[in-house]
């Protein structure tokens, strides 16, 4: 099997075409539809299990905020609306 296809290495990703705040951006929206409500170690724990290799540990962070973004109420547009007013 071809380890390309199947390890989460940066340049894995840059040889395929992909950006890390793209792949970053989906996995954490994945991982948010499947298990909702986690708090940051818990989130931080999945980063790591999932991008285990080192050059991708500066983007624990983006991922940390992208999965709380699409964790995140769709009635806050709404209520930052109704501050306003």
């Amino acid at each position: 099997m071809d380890s390309l296809a199947i390890e989460n290495w940066p340049e894995t990703c840059s040889v395929l075409g992909l950006e890390c705040s793209t792949c970053i951006h989906h996995a954490a929206s994945s991982v948010a539809s499947i298990c909702g409500g986690l708090e940051s170690q818990g989130i931080r724990q999945i980063f790591f299990e999932l991008y285990s290799s080192p050059g991708c540990h500066p983007m624990a962070q983006a991922f940390e905020v992208a999965y709380q973004e699409a964790t995140a109420p769709e009635s806050i547009p709404v209520l930052a609306t109704a501050a306003a007013a």
